[in-house]
């Protein structure tokens, strides 16, 4: 098995940071979704975030991008930028236009069932467009629909679908279309929430095919969000196991495939059934963890 994936742009200096990262649904009673995480990502890399179904994962990721939603709230920590032109920036402390300017243009997303995400009734000329009527407002019509096509183009989707809806696209081409839309302003970080979820195996490895592809083109670093660890192993350099909340390992993708030292790291990659043996089983060691009822978002 191929583990891994080159970093062409990867330099010392990391592209973003979080510390000690508490996040707390504030429902009765308190659910704490994240508990004191720190990552480093590297500029160009791939950091792979793995973990079963409600361990934080998403909750995570909206915090670092400034996407948090009542009842969740950042309890404690820092999220740090560490732009390319030297500056860092505090994202914790950004809001009203100084937030707005941040998203999409140094750090985008493309969120958990985003294929389903486009508006039905407006065609993906017009989406992808509103992304430079709002954050490019001084580009013409004509450098608004040259630049979608290239986009188009760039993320293998024909530009003459630009007048279609999003009814009459496949489930993969909508979900391109919302990688091309993340591309837009040239983020130096995107972050992807279960990106290939709901789509066929086939259509699933052309998306990651094509995000590699782009990756080392375009050279910006990636946090890959799921519960697929085979996957994670194949693309990432690094990778973070998140259970109940917490990173319990943090290592590169050939030590997780070859030498995992936290058994919730063993019993995850067990619990995927090997082509040449028998299938693992994933059972937890321990009394099951009840955290309590955790509310939409806390993945």
């Amino acid at each position: 098995m191929t583990t891994g994936a080159s970093s062409p742009t990867a330099a010392a200096r990391p592209v973003l940071t979080t510390r000690e990262v508490s996040i707390t649904y504030e429902v009765n009673p308190p659910v704490e979704a994240v508990k004191d995480v720190s990552l480093t990502l590297e500029r160009g890399e791939i950091l792979g975030l793995a973990g079963e179904s409600g361990c934080g994962k998403t909750t995570l990721a909206y915090g670092m991008n400034r996407l948090l939603k009542a009842p969740a709230v950042m309890r404690s920590g820092q999220v740090t930028f560490h732009d390319a032109s030297g500056t860092d920036i505090d994202v914790t402390t950004l809001d009203g236009e100084a937030l707005r300017r941040f998203r999409w243009d140094k750090v985008s997303m493309v969120f958990q069932g985003s294929m389903n995400s486009l508006n039905p009734v407006m065609n993906v000329r017009t989406q992808l467009g509103d992304v430079f009527t709002t954050h490019r407002p001084g580009m013409s019509r004509a450098e608004r629909d040259q630049r979608c096509a290239e986009l188009l183009d760039l993320v293998g989707v024909d530009p003459r679908r630009m007048s279609a809806f999003p009814h009459e696209l496949s489930g993969g081409m909508r979900q391109r279309v919302m990688i091309a839309m993340a591309l837009a302003l040239e983020p130096q970080v995107m972050i992807m929430d279960e990106p290939t979820t709901a789509l066929d195996v086939v259509v699933q490895r052309g998306i990651v095919r094509q995000l590699m592809r782009l990756r080392e083109r375009l050279g910006f670093a990636v946090i890959f969000i799921t519960h697929d660890l085979p996957l994670l192993i194949e693309i990432s350099d690094r990778i973070a196991i998140m259970k109940d909340g917490r990173i319990v390992e943090e290592a590169t993708a050939e030590e997780i495939y070859r030498t995992p030292q936290d058994a919730y790291t063993r019993q995850l990659l067990a619990s995927f059934p090997s082509l040449t043996g028998a299938r693992g089983g994933f059972v937890r060691s321990g009394s099951p963890v009840e955290p309590g009822p955790t509310p939409a978002g806390g993945q």
